[in-house]
Order: C-alpha cells, then sequence, then structure tokens
C-alpha cells in the first residue's frame, strides 16, 4: 500500500516546484558565493571565526531569556543575564536592527573573500537571518504585543515557570530577581500596545478578546494561588541547597511581588484591552492594517524561503488540496464511509475511536503519545545514521496556554537539565485519536527532535549554529518535521493501519489547506468564519491570524526538501541511500533553503565522483 502511495505523490510535487519556482531567488551574496563554495574553494579565515562568534554573543546578549534558555554563556556572565529580563522598548528594538544592519554589512565583505565550505554556510545563514530581520523592522507593530499566541503577558509567565532553571538555591534568588521585573515589562508592553494602536495597528477584536480571557484568567486567583508562586513552591522542593526557611522566605518573597507589582501592572492591561476593545472590527487579515500588504509579502518570504506570491501559494494550495482528498476518499470508501464530504466522513470514522468520559482519558492519550514515540524511535534506527542523545519526553501542554495552544517541541537545555519536551494540548472533551501518530512523528521521532536536538549536539559547527541563533527559518524546520510524516507513510509505518493512515492524510490535508486559508484571510479578505468553514479548526485560524505566513512554511519547506532528494536519486541511483541523504540534512542543522540546496548539489557532486 504505501509504496504506490509513494509513487503517486511525486509527479505532481515536482510539477508544482518546477511551475513555480520554489527555491526562489537567493540574496546577490549568496548567489555569488554560492559559485565560489561549489568550485571547491576550502580556505579558511581565522578572522571570520573570532569576528562570528563575537557577533552571536553580542546577538544573544540582547535577550538574556534566550541566553537562559540556550545557556549560551557561562560562569559570572550567565549568571547576571539568568537574572534579567529583556527590555520592551524601542530603544532595545533599535539595538536589534543597528547590530542587524553592521552584521550584513561585514557579512558581504567575508562572503566577497574565501572562507571554506563550513564557514560559508555560517555566512550565508547569518546574512539570511540579519537581513530578514532589517526588511521586517517596518513591519514589527503589525505583531500585536498581546496576542494569545505567545503574547508578552503569556510568554513571561510560560519562560517563568517552564524555562528559568532550578538546579540550586542560587536560581531561587535569580527567579525573584526576574520577578520583581516583570511588572515592568507589562506596562511596556502596554505603551507599545497603545502607542501601536495610535497608528492603526489594531488587532482583529476576537484576537483582542483572547487575550482579554487570558489577562483575566492569570488575575483571578489571589497573590499566593497565582503560577508564578506555585510554580517557584512546587520546582524548588527538590533543591539539595535551599534550606526549608530560605524556601518559605522565598515563596513568601515571591507572593508579595505577584501581590503589589505583578497584579497590578496585569490589571494595568486589562483596562487597556478594555479601553481598545471598542475600536476593533471583525477583519481577520493583515491587510487591513497600514502597509499591510508588503507586511504579508515579507511574512511570506520570511517563513517559506520562496519570492512566491501570495496567488501563487494559494493556488499550490488548492491544487494539494485536491490531491489529498483524493487520496482520502479511496481509503475512506475501503473501510466503509462513502457518504458525506472528506470532512463528515473523517469525524465519523473519528467518532468511532473516541475514548469514553469516565474515567478522565487523558492520562492515557498521554501514555499512548509516549508508546508512539518510543515506536518511531525503534522504526527510525533504520532510516537515520544521526540520532540525538537528548531524550524527549511527552507532557501535557500547561493550564495557562491550553485553551489556545496547538501541540509544539521544545528544546532540551544544552546542559542537560531539561530534555526536549513534544507538548501536547489536552482540551477535550473530544480528541484527535487518528492524528495522533502523525503529530508524534512531527514534533518529536524523527520530525522536531531529531532534527534540533542533533543541531545542538553536533561537533565541528560553530555554537550559533548547534543553538540556532541564526537558522533558515520556518520553511527548514517545519519543512523537515512535515517531511518525517510523509516518510513515514513511505516507508510503510502504517501498514494495516488504514484509520492512522487517514489520520495521517488528514495532517497532510491541513497543511495544504493551510496555504489556502493563510492566503485567503492575508490576501484575498477572507473572514474568520470563512476560513473556519474551508475545514480549519478557530484555534488554528485565530493562530494564522496573529501569525501571518508562518502557516505557509510546512508545506513549502516539505516541497523543497522533496524536490531536493528527487534530485539526488535521480543524479547518483544505486549510490543514494536514505539515511546518506538525511545525515547531510541533518548534520548542517538550520539552513535557509536556499544554503540548503547548495549543500545538496555539493554532496551529490562529491558522492557522484569515481570511488
Amino acid at each position: 500500500m504505501h509504496t504506490p502511495f509513494r509513487r503517486a505523490l511525486a509527479p505532481c510535487l515536482t510539477a508544482a516546484l518546477v511551475a513555480l519556482s520554489l527555491g526562489g531567488a537567493a540574496l546577490p551574496a549568496l548567489a555569488a558565493a554560492g559559485a565560489s563554495a561549489l568550485a571547491g574553494v576550502e580556505k579558511r579565515d581565522a578572522a571570520f571565526d573570532k569576528w562570528a562568534d563575537g557577533f552571536a554573543a553580542d546577538w544573544v546578549r540582547l535577550s538574556p531569556q534566550r541566553a537562559t534558555g540556550d545557556q549560551y554563556f557561562s560562569g559570572a556572565e550567565q549568571q547576571a543575564l539568568d537574572r534579567q529580563l529583556a527590555p520592551i522598548t524601542p530603544a532595545q528594538r533599535a539595538k536589534y536592527t543597528a547590530l542587524a544592519k553592521a552584521g550584513v554589512a561585514r557579512l558581504d565583505r567575508f562572503l566577497a573573500g574565501p572562507l571554506d565550505a563550513t564557514q560559508r554556510v555560517s555566512a550565508e545563514t547569518m546574512r539570511w537571518s540579519l537581513a530578514n530581520h532589517v526588511a521586517g523592522e517596518r513591519f514589527d507593530d503589525h505583531a500585536f504585543v498581546f496576542s494569545q499566541f505567545g503574547g508578552t503577558h503569556i510568554a513571561l509567565v510560560n519562560f517563568m515557570t517552564s524555562t528559568h532553571p532550578m538546579r540550586r538555591a542560587a536560581d531561587v534568588d535569580s527567579y525573584l530577581a526576574r520577578l520583581a521585573q516583570i511588572g515592568e515589562r507589562m506596562d511596556q508592553a502596554s505603551a507599545r500596545a497603545r502607542a501601536s494602536a495610535a497608528r492603526g495597528m489594531l488587532p482583529p477584536r476576537f484576537i483582542l478578546e483572547r487575550a482579554q480571557g487570558q489577562v483575566d484568567a492569570f488575575l483571578k486567583p489571589s497573590a499566593d494561588k497565582n503560577v508564578l508562586v506555585t510554580s517557584l513552591a512546587e520546582r524548588s522542593t527538590a533543591l539539595a541547597d535551599l534550606s526549608p526557611q530560605a524556601r518559605a522566605a522565598a515563596i513568601g518573597k515571591a507572593t508579595a511581588i505577584v501581590g503589589k507589582r505583578i497584579l497590578p501592572a496585569y490589571a494595568r492591561t486589562q483596562a487597556l484591552l478594555a479601553e481598545l476593545h471598542p475600536k476593533t472590527g471583525d477583519d481577520a487579515g493583515i491587510a487591513r492594517l497600514p502597509d499591510g500588504a508588503a507586511a504579508y509579502s515579507h511574512a511570506l518570504a520570511s517563513y517559506t524561503g520562496t519570492t512566491l506570491s501570495a496567488a501563487q501559494i494559494h493556488a499550490i494550495g488548492l491544487r494539494e488540496v485536491a490531491r489529498i482528498e483524493g487520496e482520502m476518499d479511496r481509503h475512506l470508501r475501503q473501510l466503509g464511509f462513502t457518504e458525506g464530504s472528506i470532512d463528515v466522513r473523517m469525524k465519523a470514522l473519528d467518532k468511532t475511536f473516541q475514548p469514553g468520559a469516565d474515567p478522565d482519558p487523558r492520562a492515557a492519550i498521554l501514555a499512548s503519545y509516549v508508546a508512539m514515540v518510543k515506536d518511531a524511535e525503534q522504526r527510525s534506527a533504520k532510516l537515520f545514521n544521526l540520532m540525538p542523545r537528548a531524550p524527549v519526553e511527552v507532557r501535557r501542554e500547561p493550564p495557562l496556554t491550553e485553551g489556545s495552544a496547538s501541540a509544539h517541541y521544545s528544546l532540551p537545555a544544552p546542559d542537560g537539565s531539561l530534555p526536549g519536551i513534544f507538548w501536547v494540548p489536552m482540551r477535550g472533551p473530544t480528541f484527535d485519536m487518528i492524528r495522533m501518530r502523525s503529530l508524534a512523528y512531527h514534533e518529536a521521532v524523527p520530525g522536531h527532535h531529531f532534527q534540533l536536538a542533533i543541531q545542538q549536539e553536533l561537533g565541528g559547527l560553530p555554537k550559533f549554529r548547534t543553538q540556532r541563533i541564526f537558522g533558515g527559518g520556518s520553511a527548514h524546520s517545519e519543512g523537515w518535521a512535515l517531511y518525517t510524516e510523509r516518510l513515514a507513510v513511505e516507508q510503510g509505518w502504517y501498514e494495516g493501519d488504514v484509520p492512522g493512515l487517514l489520520g495521517a492524510l488528514g495532517s497532510e490535508l491541513f497543511r495544504a489547506r493551510r496555504l489556502v486559508v493563510d492566503t485567503g484571510l492575508h490576501s484575498k479578505g477572507w473572514t474568520r468564519q470563512q476560513a473556519i468553514d474551508y475545514g480549519i479548526g478557530a484555534a488554528e485560524v485565530e493562530r494564522y491570524v496573529v501569525w501571518p505566513g508562518q502557516a505557509c512554511a510546512y508545506m513549502l519547506g516539505m516541497l523543497r526538501i522533496l524536490e531536493l532528494r528527487d534530485k539526488a536519486r535521480l543524479a547518483l541511483g544505486e549510490r543514494f541511500t536514505l539515511p546518506a541523504f538525511h545525515d547531510v540534512i541533518l548534520k548542517n542543522g538550520s539552513v535557509p533553503m536556499d544554503v540548503l540546496a547548495k549543500i545538496i548539489d555539493q554532496w551529490i557532486a562529491e558522492q557522484a565522483k569515481p570511488a
């Protein structure tokens, strides 16, 4: 079953890629550099290494939260950063832009000279990331500060409760130092939201209302029951060097900070959102905002790594939707589901797999995800030479964000204090049972966990690449994760499991529909309800509203990887192996798609040489 399915997909995908030039246009410096790299220039420039390492460190210093998550530094410098939260001010944004512009100028000079292959990939990747930052500066305020998906009011809480380390007593003191800054950061975010609103940069009403609900929920418990206090109490219990008296004193300090500083700041944000509410409307797309069309074009280029227009992406989406629905129709008929639309029949199929409400099925579902990840690890051994050392765990999404979150993956801590985590929202009362396997493959193994944990563990690459300080954007990371979903289908992982195969096809259909819905919302005037009626859930639609373009990265990134794989297989014939192809992608980490294409070309040339 799986082999004919794979063969049936390849022709139309390749045609889509060729017809629409999915590769996009490289930045001028990258295009010029590529010819030199492929010509075999292998002269290492020590000055580049020194500059790049220093520049990356300066970039990370601008974000103490990033420095903490990556544990990028050591000793006193890291300890100092672990006590800070980045300001949310125009001056801080200006520092980023000034540094990015200086970096692009310096990289252009390096790229014009001799670099070895690894340095050139590093330079091209850095330049792509920094140039995107500079080009996107004028669109910073198109993103609402208090969106329901990663807004400041959520990001600060999630960071403190999940990412801030809790390894020793000193981390408790750092936690309290950061806690004391949250009120000021919230006020800074409110000031930015107010300034943006004065320029006409307002969110849709339904997005503002999601943020209002989250702020209201945060304010509801008393200070001693607030998640910032209860998390500290819970996470500090196992600290060997923290006495019971010191722990009690820390919890008391945290309670006071929350009550006197943080809750009042959130209340001020609550008042601001109420003030803005009457000024908002129902229009969903970014085109409603000043310079919105240009902002969307930039977002598409940044997230997809292509020069495709919104209209071209919309057309690819429509074509892929029709193809996948045709595949699903055949399998649904095989199971006896013959009446109604694809969505109607899939819901009927899914209904047959729904667990009972009593006892609560969430624990069993979480255990099933754990088993699926372990099974995928065993199956992956035949397809991958590179495997991550860091473990991956499956955890339920925290209560504060579960109402609006999608499943996602978070990186392991470089020092081993945290594993990779596959976060699963379990809102209920119904659960998406037949798509569980494809979701586990995408977010954990062999998807994001293989890709991102391996990158973090790679030797021979500079630290700023292993830590993804500069990378290839969503098209590379999400394209890879969706590619691994397809890989599981191709390799027969669903043999004997037609419902699971339909779940996988349904997941791919979801990504194809995203192309249609995202471009529909932001370039064709679609309403929120039109997007929902097309087959995308309300929470997902609202995610696309606040994150224009990102949803297009998945399918377009996968198509590009498949195109490169087909090219390599055709060129190498019997010399081509999947594990070797996967190695090339994984051992180079996150790079722009144009840079990945050059890497694959170089690999093909090397493999084609006589033995």
